[in-house]
């Protein structure tokens, strides 16, 4: 999924647009950069990609709250091009346009209907599907084969901890085959994220006529956090601070992938600002840098005062405080 664009300016269309605008003004647009009117249009058919994935998410209530909640970066961590495309038929439309159904889908994105496989097991798929991975060691990047050899792939859910997934680990699993039990030794790369797929190369089923190996594809699903929320590759940390360490500022120490760290609370800051932390969020598996930490200052307004307090808070008030 390369779609970096917002899926709103995509489509030339306000974030709070109804449906039948965002309706029409795709239909604009995909007449305007279909293939079958653009052959040959590499350009064309990358915006085609473009706006239909804008599209199949916008046109979903579901995944169109997502995105308006979380934005691309938290969006795009909770969606794969699988989960965004499933379900979505654009047959009708494409014929009031005049041209043929989903085939398209299938001629451009590599695919032919809905997903498969299961946690903690693994099984194979249909024929034309693609799937994303990583290059890690054993683990291929290039797309899944189309034809016979796809329906020897098999694929597997696996779950893994949240700090597992930010600093890389190495697991074993086993899977089930027709031909009975299999082990493998799978690494996983610092920086995933639920939803990437890596690709185990000839550990799929085989085909006793042709030799042709499949291959098996590892879908990772990240566990949560009791301290750590996740947006993108940034990491947030929520801490509490009293009213005159807001007033004059303070230090404090807060946790890190890296271990707690001492922070300066500047003077003066307000309830909800944050305060970075550059460098100390999650890798970017594409780019190679992390993402930053940002702690989510909250200034506690106590609910219960002694009687020396409140007459200090007299006196500030008195003051114009």
């Amino acid at each position: 999924m390369a779609t970096k664009k917002d899926y709103y300016e995509l489509l030339g269309v306000q974030k709070g647009a109804g449906d039948d605008e965002i309706k029409k003004s795709y239909r604009k647009l995909a007449l305007k950069y279909h293939p079958d009117k653009n052959p040959g249009d590499k350009a064309a058919e990358e915006k085609f990609k473009e706006i239909s994935e804008a599209y199949a998410v916008l046109s979903d209530k579901e995944k169109r709250a997502q995105y308006d909640t979380y934005g691309m970066g938290g969006f795009q961590q909770r969606y794969s091009e699988e989960d965004i495309f499933k379900g979505f038929n654009m047959g009708d439309l494409f014929k009031d346009l005049g041209f043929g159904g989903n085939d398209i889908f299938s001629m451009i994105f590599g695919r032919t209907g809905g997903a498969g496989g299961g946690r903690g097991g693994a099984r194979g798929r249909g024929a034309g599907q693609r799937q994303q991975g990583y290059d890690y060691g054993d683990f291929i990047t290039r797309e899944q084969p189309e034809g016979p050899a796809a329906g020897l792939d098999l694929h597997y859910e696996l779950e893994i901890p949240f700090m597992d997934a930010v600093r890389g680990t190495q697991k074993r699993i086993s899977f089930t085959t027709p031909h009975g039990a299999d082990e493998v030794s799978v690494k996983i790369p610092a920086g995933i994220s639920t939803g990437k797929k890596l690709r185990l190369q000839g550990k799929g089923n085989g085909d006793p006529r042709t030799g042709r190996q499949g291959d098996l594809y590892i879908t990772v699903k990240v566990g949560d956090h009791p301290v750590f929320k996740k947006t993108g590759h940034d990491l947030y940390v929520t801490k509490e601070i009293k009213i005159t360490d807001a007033v004059f500022g303070t230090e404090i120490e807060v946790p890190s992938i890296d271990g707690h760290k001492r922070v300066k609370i500047p003077a003066g800051i307000k309830s909800n600002a944050k305060v970075r932390l550059k460098g100390l969020g999650v890798p970017d598996l594409e780019k190679g840098a992390a993402g930053d930490q940002y702690i989510e200052v909250i200034v506690d307004i106590p609910k219960k005062l002694t009687d020396k307090q409140k007459t200090l808070l007299e006196d500030l008030r008195r003051e114009g405080l």
